[in-house]
């Protein structure tokens, strides 16, 4: 796959129509916060199975030189997300679908909100609002092609979905799904960001939208409430970084998983990894993501009920005695959770050197499957982490944040390139991540060619009981063969690119201000210059 050059601005999404969005923005002038805010929009609008509004964001903001922010726009539980109201109603586990699925705050307008404050406190985030959304709303009332994705997840999760609040109404045209090609309109969400535009992004949690959100949430009976609503601010934290050889990379704080995409790296970069795409390097970096979920699964939560610090697992002396007890020759038995989801990555960087990786989801396709009818917001089922158990790492409470496998990514080299980059893919993102900057950054590989390379997904997948190691089938024969005899249990895809493999873009800027970035093959999108 090519590399992209440009050294005017570049946008990388996995839809075109996103990019595009995005890039246009870059080339009126505007930065790439708001080129971000305008392809986030237009995602939402024509991905739909992947993200909406009504689900979650994260960002990574970073000025020209600079350490880069991290904006939080995930909501906690609602007020009526309660552990007895959820047994009194039948369940021992929360419901993946449907209204009690709904159970907790959609941050990502907070997030677009917040975001438009920091452009603006750095001196951008002057154009206005219906500039932004204009492309969204224009593809939500006139209709945008549906892609293959959305055809095949809406037919493989028909069961599940076509009987929840709102759904049929607008993901099932005539009571049928539609096909990859088709035309699909969706007015009330039309209606919704243009209201937006308009009055303000704060209409979504304490104006006329918030109303008719609230009212609908009520009516379909979700935990969620006009007061949650009215509570929520997306927040600016600083971000995780682990220190490598070659620089500093940062991902986001809990509740998210980012801490796992830097322990894999912190480690990988203290083993002998070998000739790129041998058998050292698949197995290095899949004995790293052992460590890293073990770490994970014990520590990842809402940082007000953190079980112990996170400070000492990004330290060199905890990476150094931890990669020095990785076997290089075996792999460690390895049973573990899954961690699934439905999620969009998307970078851009301006002239100005201005970078951001954006992430923004619903947790499965399609969410909790619950369309909003006086909206049209399709909201997310986030909450589904959570556990029932008052003993669990995530236990439920009203106001809790739940566990996210959402986490953007961005380097800083000492050469002084700086990397965005990141993926969708739930369990995969950490993995994904550490493929394609090893291969770019500790390889040496070009960016378009670091993303197409075969990957692989070390977990469980949905309706699958094992949690073996993936591969698409395009690695060498030996490497596979070196892999089964260290002891790795493997199923072999039948595909050469497959969407298990996550969705994954990278943009690279280098000191002078030129650009290199790519987007995933196994996605619908591509990589935008101004």
């Amino acid at each position: 796959m090519d590399t992209i050059t440009s050294s005017g601005g570049m946008v990388v999404a996995p839809h075109m129509a996103a990019a595009k969005a995005g890039a246009d923005i870059l080339a009126d002038g505007g930065s790439a916060i708001e080129a971000m805010i305008a392809s986030a929009s237009t995602i939402a609008v024509v991905y739909p199975h992947m993200n909406a509004i009504g689900g979650d964001g994260f960002w990574l903001i970073a000025e020209k030189g600079k350490d880069p922010k991290a904006l939080m726009a995930c909501g906690g539980a609602g007020a009526k997300a309660t552990m007895p109201a959820y047994h009194e109603a039948g369940y021992d586990t929360i419901p993946t679908r449907g209204p009690m699925a709904a159970l907790t705050v959609a941050g990502t307008i907070g997030g677009w909100d917040k975001a438009l404050e920091a452009a603006k406190a750095l001196g951008f985030g002057k154009m206005p609002r219906t500039d932004l959304l204009s492309a969204a709303i224009s593809h939500a009332k006139t209709g945008y092609t549906v892609s293959q994705s959305q055809a095949r997840l809406t037919r493989e999760k028909l069961v599940e979905l076509q009987e929840q609040p709102g759904f049929s109404d607008v993901f099932l045209p005539d009571g049928k799904v539609p096909e990859a090609g088709a035309t699909l309109k969706q007015e009330r969400l039309a209606d919704t960001l243009q209201h937006l535009a308009h009055e303000g992004f704060q209409e979504f949690y304490r104006g006329d939208v918030a109303a008719a959100i609230a009212d609908d949430l009520e009516r379909i009976g979700s935990p969620v409430v006009r007061s949650d609503l009215e509570k929520f601010e997306a927040r600016l934290k600083v971000p995780l970084k682990v220190q490598l050889d070659c620089g500093t990379v940062f991902n986001t704080p809990l509740p998210t998983q980012g801490l796992a995409s830097l322990l894999i790296l912190g480690l990988a970069d203290r083993l002998d990894l070998g000739a790129r795409d041998g058998f050292e390097f698949l197995h290095g970096l899949v004995e790293a993501t052992k460590q890293a979920f073990l770490v994970r699964d014990r520590l990842v939560t809402d940082p007000l009920h953190l079980p112990e610090l996170i400070k000492p697992f990004l330290s060199a002396d905890w990476l150094g005695k931890t990669a020095a007890g990785i076997d290089m020759k075996r792999a460690l038995e390895w049973p573990t959770k899954p961690s699934s989801g439905d999620t969009i990555w998307m970078g851009a960087v301006d002239q100005a050197g201005l970078s951001v990786s954006f992430i923004q989801s619903i947790y499965w396709e399609f969410g909790s499957g619950c369309v909003l009818p006086k909206t049209g917001v399709t909201w997310q089922n986030r909450g589904a982490s959570f556990s029932l158990h008052p003993e669990a790492l995530n236990a439920l409470a009203p106001g809790r944040l739940p566990f996210h496998t959402l986490n953007p990514a961005m380097a800083r080299l000492s050469d002084g390139r700086t990397v965005t980059y990141g993926t969708m893919g739930g369990e995969g993102q950490p993995q994904t991540q550490a493929a394609i900057f090893a291969r770019h950054v500790f390889n040496g590989m070009p960016v378009g060619e670091a993303i197409d390379a075969p990957r692989w997904l070390l977990g469980r997948t949905w309706g699958d009981a094992t949690t073996a190691l993936r591969l698409e089938n395009r690695f060498e024969p030996d490497v596979v063969r070196s892999l089964e005899r260290a002891g790795h249990e493997l199923v072999l895809l039948d595909e050469d690119y497959s969407d298990t493999m996550g969705h994954a873009g990278m943009i690279v800027r280098n000191s002078r201000g030129g650009l290199e970035g790519a987007h995933d093959p196994r996605a619908d999108g591509g990589a935008v210059p101004a």
